[in-house]
């Protein structure tokens, strides 16, 4: 699939995440220590996640990570990503070349949801002994650093492991492959790889998805593989909720704000959602082993799939349906009562989904993808067909609830913009810390609805933060 629309933003340091172009602004702050980041990340206390980890910690459990690479040299990662393949032609052979429009992305999915943290840095030399004193001992040589520590970002799932899918998306692929391509061969390669979750940070601007895509949700489903997938961001232009997202049996994860309400930029709405997780003042590690705060529900989306590895590595018997079912019906309702199109079954509780007792049901209560296409693929012929196209500027549904939050106005684009699969959903900004922070802020107050390439300018690489 091909963009047949595309803006560019000249500016001295620019970079578009997944929907929402943005532009870079230099903020100073003070110099952040790695264990800095470790504590701002709230949603593991608040969502229940550290008492959860009182039962389980993901072990033994692989999640796919479908996105733009992972980087797994990471500190955070090292040990984590076991296995990986690309599926744009553009990528490494075992997913972990961060590719794609947004190529930091990946990785900060990868460490919300299987970090490990690192080891702190050993402390400086004590002073030179006196000339009388007797010489010190040669030291042993050195060896690797032990997997996990102190510093860095911490994931859901600590213990759990990553097989790394690299995609080409939100950009002209020089692979080659469309998304028609990618994301089907994607979920095939993860379930027949071991994966039991996959978590999809992705989305488009329309409900649809290709025809393409059936069988192989519908294989994820016969294989019992639970996938999480982002719901979208209004403020990239998401003011409803987009494929993969919509698919029947899939959770679809809502973003919440800092106060645990539902957020007016950082999600969307739709009955497909099941569950919401924090999306707003999120960190997480970028490629070359530096760390950034983001926003979206590309972040809130590894915090559910983390709390699914908890329950896989707890109960490995436990079905697909069973582990969705755990999740959504031990949620804290929010919004109207039951089920709505801005929380769904409620706020995600990571603790009661390990611990309270639920009722067994034998059907997912996100619907089936098998069941779906035996009542809307009736007659239809097999050949993929063209992603749907959608307008960027289509209103959101008129719902009931009165606290539904005000979506924002997609800007208006001068020509129809396929529905284009897109990673990330607009993170609101990205601060990159090492001893100062750059902060990457939106240029307008409307983003177009699909990712723009800067004219100049990037991420810019800076050293992982040293402990001072």
């Amino acid at each position: 699939m091909t963009l047949r629309h595309r803006r560019t933003i000249s500016a001295a340091l620019a970079t578009a995440l997944a929907g929402g172009a943005l532009a870079g602004a230099l903020m100073w702050a003070p110099a952040a220590n790695a264990d800095a980041w470790r504590d701002k990340e709230y949603w593991l206390k608040e969502s229940g996640v550290t008492n959860a980890w009182q039962v389980s910690k993901g072990a033994g459990v692989k999640v796919a990570i479908i996105d733009s690479g992972v980087d797994g040299s990471h500190p955070d990662l090292k040990g984590v990503v076991v296995g990986g393949t690309d599926v744009s032609g553009a990528g490494a052979p075992n997913g972990q070349k961060s590719i794609g429009a947004n190529t930091e992305h990946g990785t900060l999915v990868a460490t919300m949801l299987a970090g490990r943290g690192h080891p702190a840095p050993a402390p400086p030399p004590s002073a030179s002994p006196s000339a009388s004193a007797s010489p010190a001992p040669t030291p042993p040589p050195p060896t690797a650093p032990p997997a996990g520590g102190p510093d860095g970002i911490t994931g859901v799932a600590p213990e759990a492991e990553i097989l790394a899918i690299s995609t080409w998306l939100g950009s002209p692929n020089p692979g080659g492959k469309t998304d028609q391509e990618q994301i089907p061969e994607a979920v095939r390669w993860a379930v027949d790889n071991g994966a039991k979750v996959i978590n999809i940070s992705l989305g488009s601007t329309s409900p649809d998805w290709p025809q393409s895509w059936d069988a192989a949700f519908l294989y994820a489903e016969q294989k019992d593989v639970v996938i999480v997938a982002a719901a979208g961001n209004r403020v990239g232009g998401n003011v409803q909720v987009g494929a993969p997202a919509t698919i029947p049996g899939v959770l679809t994860v809502a973003g919440l704000d800092g106060e645990g309400r539902a957020s007016v930029d950082s999600s969307s709405q739709g009955i497909s959602i099941g569950v919401a997780a924090p999306a707003e003042k999120l960190v997480g590690g970028i490629p070359g082993g530096s760390y950034a705060e983001w926003a979206g529900t590309s972040g809130a989306a590894p915090i559910v799939s983390g709390v699914a590895a908890l329950i896989r590595s707890k109960w490995p018997e436990m079905s697909a349906t069973q582990v969705i079912n755990r999740i959504v019906s031990t949620a804290k309702d929010a919004g109207a009562p039951g089920k709505d199109p801005i929380y769904g079954y409620g706020i995600l509780n990571a603790e009661a989904a390990l611990k309270n007792d639920v009722p067994v049901t034998d059907s997912n209560p996100l619907g089936s993808i098998g069941d779906w296409i035996r009542v809307h693929r009736r007659g239809v012929f097999s050949e993929p067909e063209p992603a749907p196209v959608a307008s960027p500027t289509s209103a959101a549904p008129t719902l009931a609830d009165p606290t539904v939050p005000v979506a924002k106005t997609p800007a208006t684009m001068d020509d129809a913009l396929p529905a284009a699969v897109v990673l990330g959903f607009g993170a609101l900004f990205i601060a990159l810390v090492a001893g100062a922070a750059i902060q990457l802020r939106r240029i307008s107050k409307n983003p177009p609805a699909v990712p723009e390439e800067p004219e100049t300018g990037a991420l810019l690489k800076v050293d992982p933060p040293t402990r001072t």
